[in-house]
């Protein structure tokens, strides 16, 4: 290592300016715009007043503006990052890693022999190149990957024009991100056979063809190796310093100035486009989380880890748009309000990867209010056959105007929990399955609708120092039986909410197994400001978000990777750990801090876990919809867990049938059942004080769906041959079918009864 005698010691001050700025305002924003890589999260921005700060001495070796922005970035790292983890051999190690995986995702186009000559030449030196603003070692890695793009490309033309019979029993591996790289030009040639002939007889199987498979494929790859030729050295400098970010942690990055573009921390900002963010994996465009009342989450057909393998307008033909650029794919998808776009689509739960699924769905401008709190009122009978109301309130994120304070989740659903207390409901549950996060103002305060006082989070800096959460109290809104529904899509400020409330005893949770995991808090720094002497800010330098803090439990446990533990846990297909922090590269580990000083809830509400947990159990077991639900959890964990796929086309057809019968199967028993349905009466924030509320399912509705075919399935359930998956419980004009939903309100409704029984029975928690 270079010795510190040019460290910026201004960094450090500039840091320390930013993280404390707004005292008590802080925030966790995570509003997902369509064609970014990855979640954002936003503690705090830097202010306008360290514009004016000069940074002090610069390192002479770093001259043009790309050297000067890799010094900044890495000391920033270095200096600012939670771990303040130094740029050493080590982290040069990492970070060659990261580069070379971000470039070669699939570990198929270098060697092992590759990676042994460029680590030899690099794994200990990157470190000081980055301090120095040396550039050299990005582009010459960057162009052996270019090399190596080209001599693929040329060989898979050959391949392309030898007849295959797809009759060997031959397997290749499903994933190849977690593989080693082919030792040699002759392992990576037996490899890639393989995944052409897969390629190939994917479009052959496929029931939406776009082209012959080998004109088709041919494309692709003339496409993919135009691609890395057209990345030019400002995007190469961007790809070299993100791998140097997600070394630190996966929540860490790199944003140039077109990331920029595509970023916005005024959480009221209006959208247009489908609403879906996307990130690239193995040569596909994948949704990475869909925009709460965006027209692909309204639409429901889409999901998060659907992939996307061609694009077209209105009803023009199809794109392919594998190994395209992300960029390219994004612009292709965007356009004018009210215009038409068709997807076609891998399904992220598909057996096979020929199958497909076309998704039409018209642009539109998406608005905070889309995204808005709502209620329903439920009437339902109990085990004695009598009704009973409860409330059941959706929140799909945690918004907030932090400019006008116009808008307020506390606020908003302090209003419907006025209506629903009202209405007399026995009980709540509040419903956070598909909400990733927000303001953690917000989180704070809406989780004090439901507890008298005390503290809700705490947050540690590098330093050590741990921050206990002090906003004021709104007031206690709700007193009553409360059950908190959650998911692995459940993230960051939904984790807080819920946390608080298992912590103190105050709710049940019920959902899949842990949520999501995201613990770790970012902020965003303008390169401008640390790259210029005079202080002056320019966007053509980028920013980077940094993860700066952790947030804790006030009990003491990180929710970072474990999230919050369900008390009882319902199949899910959402439950794979795959779609959790824990799956990704780098992630900061869990640990502990001193538990907070509060009190537990004792308001004559104990919460009954295990006699919940028995009864809850029991009927899962007795639940048709349930035991499809384990049945594809089963396969699918088979299928991630064997990670080999079939080059046989008898045997892939055998299994596309199977699947294919086993929903036919699914839908006719479907039809056949007659169950219960309840009465459930839509409230919305412009419906809050009407007294007239919109009656959006009833007895006999349910049952008409599914003897019409316009049956709609929520995420977490199995779906059948004839049913569409739809984002979630909150389309009012069609019924869903969502037996999370239903067994959420009979663990309500159990206790309800346990609360209002005798006090001898169970109280743990």
């Amino acid at each position: 290592m270079l010795l510190r005698d040019h460290c910026l010691n201004s960094y450090m001050s500039i840091l320390a300016s930013a993280r404390f700025a707004f005292g008590s305002k802080l925030c966790d924003l995570e509003k997902p715009l369509f064609g970014m890589k990855s979640r954002f999260g936003l503690w705090l921005a830097v202010p306008a007043m360290l514009a004016a700060v000069a940074v002090g001495p610069q390192r002479v070796q770093a001259k043009s503006d790309a050297e000067q922005i890799c010094v900044s970035v890495g000391r920033l790292l270095e200096e600012g990052h939670y771990t303040r983890q130094p740029l050493n051999d080590q982290m040069s190690k990492k970070f060659l890693q990261s580069y070379l995986e971000l470039l070669d995702f699939s570990h198929l186009f270098f060697t092992q022999q590759d990676i042994d000559a460029l680590t030899a030449k690099y794994g200990t030196s990157l470190d000081d190149d980055v301090l120095l603003g040396n550039l050299k070692p990005a582009y010459e890695i960057y162009d052996l990957y270019q090399r190596r793009v080209d001599e693929r490309v040329a060989k898979i033309k050959e391949l392309l024009k030898q007849p295959i019979d797809f009759k060997s029993d031959a397997t290749i591996e499903r994933s190849r991100q977690k593989a080693a790289w082919p030792k040699d030009a002759a392992e990576a040639d037996e490899l890639w056979r393989g995944r052409i002939e897969n390629d190939l007889l994917q479009e052959k199987l496929s029931e939406h063809p776009i082209e012959p498979g080998p004109q088709l494929i041919t494309r692709r790859y003339d496409r993919l190796a135009r691609n890395v030729h057209e990345e030019d050295r400002d995007e190469q400098v961007k790809l070299y310093l993100d791998a140097l970010a997600q070394s630190y942690d996966p929540h860490s990055e790199y944003l140039s100035k077109a990331d920029l573009k595509n970023f916005s921390i005024n959480m009221g900002l209006s959208l247009v486009g489908i609403g879906a963010m996307l990130r690239t994996e193995d040569g596909y465009a994948k949704i990475e989380s869909l925009v709460v009342g965006g027209p692909a989450q309204t639409d429901g057909r889409l999901k998060v880890g659907d992939r996307i393998t061609a694009v077209a307008q209105g009803q023009n033909d199809y794109v392919d748009v594998r190994d395209m650029r992300l960029d390219k794919v994004v612009e292709m998808i965007r356009g004018k309000k009210g215009t038409h776009v068709r997807l076609l689509v891998i399904p992220v739960n598909a057996p096979d990867p020929s199958q497909r699924k076309n998704v039409e769905l018209v642009r539109d401008e998406i608005k905070l209010k889309d995204q808005e709190a709502r209620a329903d009122i439920i009437i339902k009978k109990d085990e004695n056959g009598d009704p009973v109301k409860l409330g059941w309130l959706t929140l799909p994120s945690f918004y907030a105007d932090m400019d006008r304070h116009s808008k307020s989740t506390t606020r908003d659903v302090a209003a419907l929990l006025k209506r629903l207390k009202k209405e007399n409901i026995a009980g709540l549950v509040v419903d956070l399955r598909r909400n990733g996060g927000g303001s953690l103002e917000e989180a704070i305060g809406l989780t004090h609708l439901f507890l008298k006082a005390g503290p809700i989070v705490q947050t540690k800096g590098s330093n050590g120092y741990v921050s206990v959460s002090s906003e004021p109290n709104p007031g206690l809104a709700y007193a009553g039986p409360l059950v908190v529904l959650t998911s692995r899509q459940s993230a960051s400020a939904s984790e807080i909410f819920a946390a608080a409330l298992q912590d103190y005893g105050r709710a049940v949770i019920v959902g899949d197994k842990n949520t999501f995991g995201k613990g770790t808090v970012q902020t965003i720094l303008p390169i401008g400001r640390f790259t210029s002497l005079l202080g002056s800010h320019s966007d053509d330098d980028g920013a980077l978000k940094l993860t700066i803090q952790k947030f804790y439990r006030v009990a003491g446990g990180s929710t970072q990777l474990r999230g919050v533990a369900s008390d009882i846990v319902l199949p899910s297909l959402t439950d794979q750990p795959e779609l959790s922090e824990g799956a990704m590269k780098n992630c900061l580990p869990y640990d502990e801090v001193a538990k907070a000083h509060y009190t537990k809830w004792s308001d004559g509400h104990p919460l009954f876990v295990d006699e919940l947990k028995r009864r809850s159990a029991e009927r899962v077991q007795q639940n048709p919809e349930f035991h499809y639900v384990m049945e594809d959890m089963e396969k699918l964990r088979h299928d991630i867990d064997e990670n080999r796929i079939s080059l046989n086309e008898d045997t892939r057809r055998k299994e596309l049938q199977e699947d294919k019968a086993r929903k036919e199967t699914r839908s006719k028993e479907r039809l056949a059942r007659n169950e219960e349905e309840p009465r459930i009466y839509r409230l919305t924030l412009d419906t809050v004080d009407k007294p007239n509320l919109q009656l959006i399912m009833y007895p006999g509705k349910l049952a008409s769906a599914k003897k019409s075919g316009a049956l709609k399935v929520a995420p977490e359930a199995a779906p059948d041959d004839d049913s569409e998956v739809i984002g979630g419980d909150d389309d009012t004009k069609d019924t869903a079918l969502d037996p999370e939903r239903d067994e959420a309100l009979n663990i309500l409704n159990d206790l309800v009864d346990l609360s209002h029984g005798p006090k001898t029975a169970s109280t743990n928690h």
